[in-house]
């Protein structure tokens, strides 16, 4: 098994009984008949599949998520993205098989699940088993936080599988930048040629409906627009609703949201983080810890093994870095409100200056230019301003 970023190293500086505690207090990931040069991750860990590999072990307790492309003979094609989130337990084995007709990894029967499990706990495996990076559990964790079992099964599809080969619906809806056209075209064509399984069914996430916008028949031109730009409000009225006022469970949601969108690359996934990001950065009161750790992990640039040159995420195109982006207009609008407010939290300036620094290191983009035309017509999470007659633009 290759990693595409050195998946060993944590295991390699362990003595060997540390490393057996690891394994015997990990969970393990038992993936048997997995193809070769089949692409392969799991959290933020991404691998290409050599002929002895059966799986992943000493996986940390907690939530994950795993995700996979099949590849072509020549492994130059692949297939869309499938991926799917799981939580573990304390030595716990969980066991699936490639269905190689369908291309995809199905649950077995019960019985054979823990005659399986039983020859893992034999170390009957233990050579073909991948060890978690450990070293990158920190920046995992960091991502998922706030994610739990009970908001996993909330959100997740029938069956529990997410990729975009099951959401055709959402390939033309609109409106759409000229950005989000270019990542449906990158989703739908250029990184998976390969044909996957037409499905009849549409198979998608249980997201929460979020408003893009305040409207209210009984409230001033002036009014409604302050509320459209800052929407605290609309924020809290969404989390009783929604979430039972539980902020967590929004983040949660929106952990979700992005894990899926940048790991399993659905587009469903993008569209919902997209409109939760809209309304956190629209509020002065946003959540942005949570944010400033998915673009960090997320948007970062990585560094070509061969050349040594900085080169973009492993997951997005360079579009994703240009001010073409609903992210630039929303952070604009965002820094305005909280570095010209008079009273602003001091944990929340601290977070804002440093979401600030990182957007501006990471995309190259001036927060402060001023003379920049934010507003795309086509947009919308774009601001809603009422005209004093009430008409909306």
């Amino acid at each position: 098994m290759a990693s595409r970023g050195g998946g060993a190293g944590a295991a390699a500086r362990m003595d060997p009984e540390a490393a057996a505690e690891l394994v015997r207090k990990g969970a393990t990931l038992l993936f048997l008949d997995v193809p070769q040069r089949t692409l392969f991750g799991i959290d933020s860990q991404m691998f290409a599949v050599g002929p002895k590999f059966k799986g992943i072990k000493m996986v940390p307790p907690g939530p994950h998520f795993v995700y996979y492309c099949s590849s072509s003979r020549h492994g130059n094609e692949f297939a869309p993205t499938v991926g799917f989130f799981l939580t573990t337990h304390t030595s716990e084995v969980i066991v699936r098989k490639w269905d190689a007709q369908e291309e995809r990894l199905i649950k077995l029967s019960e019985e054979e699940e823990i005659r399986y499990s039983e020859a893992v706990r034999r170390f009957e495996f233990d050579d073909q088993l991948g060890p978690y990076n450990l070293d990158s559990y920190g920046d995992w964790k960091q991502l998922s936080n706030y994610l739990s079992q009970s908001i996993i099964e909330r959100l997740e599809p029938i069956g529990g599988e997410i990729t975009i080969a099951w959401e055709s619906s959402w390939m033309d809806k609109a409106p759409q930048s000229d950005m989000e056209r270019r990542l449906v075209e990158q989703l739908r064509e250029s990184k998976f040629a390969k044909k996957s399984p037409v499905q009849s069914e549409r198979r998608g996430c249980y997201y929460t409906s979020i408003p893009a916008s305040v409207k209210h028949k009984d409230i001033s031109g002036g009014d409604l627009t302050a509320l459209n730009l800052d929407k605290t409000g609309l924020l809290e009225s969404i989390l009783a609703k929604n979430y039972e006022g539980q902020e967590e469970l929004l983040l949660g949601e929106l952990q979700f949201a992005f894990i899926a969108f940048m790991m399993g690359q659905s587009l469903e996934a993008f569209m919902q983080w997209k409109t939760l990001v809209s309304l956190l950065l629209s509020c002065s009161e946003a959540f942005i810890r949570t944010f400033y750790y998915q673009l960090k992990h997320g948007f970062q640039h990585t560094q070509d093994s061969k050349s040594g040159d900085m080169t973009n995420s492993l997951f997005l195109d360079e579009a994703w870095f240009s001010r073409d982006i609903f992210l630039y207009r929303l952070s604009k609008d965002f820094f305005t409100v909280i570095l010209e407010a008079p009273v602003v939290d001091g944990d929340l300036l601290s977070w804002a200056r440093k979401l600030k620094t990182l957007l501006e290191t990471t995309f190259g983009w001036d927060l402060e230019d001023n003379a920049v035309n934010l507003i795309d017509e086509d947009d919308e999470f774009a601001p809603v301003v009422v005209d004093m007659d009430g008409s909306e633009q």
